[in-house]
């Protein structure tokens, strides 16, 4: 449509350049332009206040009525284990609630999947876990949208940002699934699927602002545009805002290893200073640690490849550079391979078997030979390279933090917060391993030396809100690490519901974690009862399930009384373990058969009582 002069208030020369522009505006564009227009005459906003870039945008009047065939209702849902996909969840909420949509944020196991019919816009954040594995408060909502009893969705339009890990094969499986089930039930995308790695805060944001903007493009093609107002505001400083991508750096007040005198393993109690930081915790959280690389494998690996290793190199997208060594120390991830990392490296290699390796038929194979190898059993395998090191480490992962359950309340040491670590060690494939940022922690980390951190919230391993509730708890190794801050919390703040914990380590002697802590408590009250479990010190291997069954029926009084059970630890034998004999537990006492026992359990998950923190 082209604007006439004789019935605008513009000059000639006026509509020949307006419409010269108009034609040329994405709908997006055309959005921002007619909000700053109605702001500007509105608010009066004057044209230095533009340039000086003194403008913010808000929601200025109530959003137009949507034309049918557009919607600005907008279901988010995630599933999430440690927090990263809630936290992504509730930025995209505020950025659709910033330009008027209308938005219902729900986890998975919370969403009332007979609404799904009813949803025209449905986003959806979720992380996978181990093989390819939904988190566990997304299992049930997945179990039923791949069920019979899913509904045809031909009104729905979505998307899914799914966050995963390349080094596991199963990268992000758990949101290719759900796009791919919507996509069989009817629904149409409104965006393309995002598969993130683990910094996933780039994607994430470019996969919001997509959504964001086929949202808006859909609005504005059925009348229903979303006016944008502007304001001047003034430039005020702003505090700094430590997080997961602009770290605090910690200085270490303690690093002591707990375990005593003989003990094949070693465990470190660090305690950090966050005096600065503006950090809060809650018992559940945890901390992340950005670690620095073995040096021994850097120098190994610039010397295998002839590199110099002051050589300046490219570590990120905005071009900032660091030496080759530093680089490799502080920047990349070199201990982990993957096929994705193999098939960016072929064209460095003209070695025969390393292509072999990567053929379809050889999947197993390479499987395998990933498997506890490094960066360094590549360059070392394979040979001759032809690769300049700034293309060849551009083709590698940034390095990421490791996560580690909080030990201590926050209410007791406002101004500090305690890990418990274990350096792990171990021989593969002709070489000493060690765990990058355990032993890191263990071997050159000293009291005065800071460490790069942040808090990681997780909401799905929390204290009852009602300090009453009886709580269960196990923890074999350092996975006693958030027990330990939830019991400091409840002698902190006087809780009097009942604690019970099931501990497990190697020997009673040398590996009993915070003992003298844990008989302090049970001194004061604040840990009711405490069963223990040493695998080594007995002819016949005892593990803390084997504790929970011969306590089994005071254990199941105490779930029917509403205690809360904990897990936390190793993932695939320990929680597994622990569950199996849960289950048995509850047939037993109980008087109940199998599959009523797992709908008891997955009475206990839907009402928040049965939480895992497993890895």
């Amino acid at each position: 449509m082209q604007l006439q002069e004789t019935n605008s208030p513009f000059s000639k020369d006026q509509v020949e350049l307006l419409n010269q522009l108009l034609p040329s505006l994405t709908p997006v564009q055309r959005i921002w332009l007619s909000g700053y227009l109605s702001a500007t005459a509105n608010l009066g906003a004057s044209v230095d206040a533009v340039q000086t870039g003194a403008i913010a945008v808000q929601a200025s009047a109530p959003a137009p009525a949507a034309a049918p065939g557009a919607s600005r209702e907008v279901t988010i849902l995630f599933g999430s284990q440690t927090g990263n996909s809630e936290k992504l969840a509730k930025q995209l909420k505020g950025k659709l609630e910033q330009q008027q949509f209308q938005v219902t944020l729900s986890s998975m196991r919370d969403f009332k999947p007979n609404g799904l019919k009813k949803v025209q816009n449905l986003l959806i954040i979720v992380s996978t876990q181990g093989e390819g594995e939904p988190p566990d408060n997304a299992k049930s909502f997945f179990e039923f949208l791949h069920s019979k009893r899913a509904p045809r969705l031909e009104g729905m339009q979505y998307s899914v940002l799914a966050l995963g890990d390349t080094s596991y094969e199963f990268f992000c499986q758990t949101g290719k699934d759900f796009d791919k089930r919507l996509e069989e039930l009817g629904a149409t995308r409104i965006a393309p699927r995002v598969d993130c790695d683990l910094a996933y805060e780039e994607p994430a944001g470019e996969w919001m602002n997509q959504v964001l903007s086929s949202l808006n493009e859909k609005l504005n093609a059925n009348g229903a545009a979303v006016n944008v107002a502007v304001s001047a505001t003034s430039e005020e400083p702003v505090e700094t805002v430590y997080s997961r991508t602009n770290p605090f750096y910690a200085e270490v007040i303690e690093n002591i290893n707990l375990n005593g005198r003989g003990s094949d393993l070693e465990t470190r109690h660090l305690v950090l200073s966050l005096e600065g930081s503006n950090f809060q915790y809650e018992p559940g959280d945890c901390i992340g640690i950005y670690p620095e690389n073995d040096p021994e494998i850097v120098d190994a690996i610039i010397s295998r490849m002839n590199w110099n290793p002051e050589e300046p190199v490219v570590v990120n997208k905005d071009g900032t550079k660091q030496p080759l060594r530093e680089a490799l120390l502080r920047s990349f991830e070199i201990t982990i391979l993957s096929r994705k990392m193999m098939e960016k490296f072929a064209e460095y290699t003209s070695d025969p078997r390393f292509h072999e390796l990567l053929a379809q038929d050889r999947a197993a194979e390479l499987k395998e030979y990933l498997k506890g190898r490094d960066l360094l059993d590549l360059v070392n395998d394979f040979s001759p390279w032809n690769a300049p090191a700034q293309e060849f480490i551009s083709q590698l992962r940034k390095l990421p933090a490791r996560l580690y359950s909080i030990a201590s309340s926050y209410k007791a040491n406002p101004d500090e917060v305690t890990l418990v670590i274990r350096a792990v060690r171990y021989e593969a494939h002709g070489r000493q391993r060690k765990g990058v940022c355990s032993v890191y922690c263990a071997e050159r980390l000293q009291p005065g030396d800071k460490v790069p951190i942040y808090v990681q919230h997780n909401s799905h391993f929390k204290l009852p809100s009602n300090p009453e509730t009886p709580i269960i708890m196990v923890g074999p190794g350092t996975g006693v690490a958030p027990f330990r801050s939830f019991i400091e919390e409840r002698d902190e703040t006087g809780a009097a519901g009942k604690s019970w914990l099931f501990y497990g380590d190697r020997h009673f002697r040398t590996d009993f974690l915070y003992q003298t802590d844990w008989q302090r408590w049970l001194k004061s009250g604040a840990l009711t009862r405490m069963d223990v479990a040493f695998s080594r010190d007995t002819a016949e291997k005892v593990y803390v399930q084997h504790r929970m069954l011969e306590k089994s029926r005071e254990l199941y009084e105490w779930l029917e009384e509403g205690a809360y059970f904990y897990v936390c630890g190793d993932k695939n034998n320990m929680a597994k373990d622990v569950h199996e004999a849960l289950l048995q537990i509850i047939e037993k006492e109980g008087g109940k058969s199998r599959s009523e026992a797992e709908a008891y359990l997955d009475n206990l998950k839907a009402a928040g009582r049965y939480q895992r923190d497993v890895y």
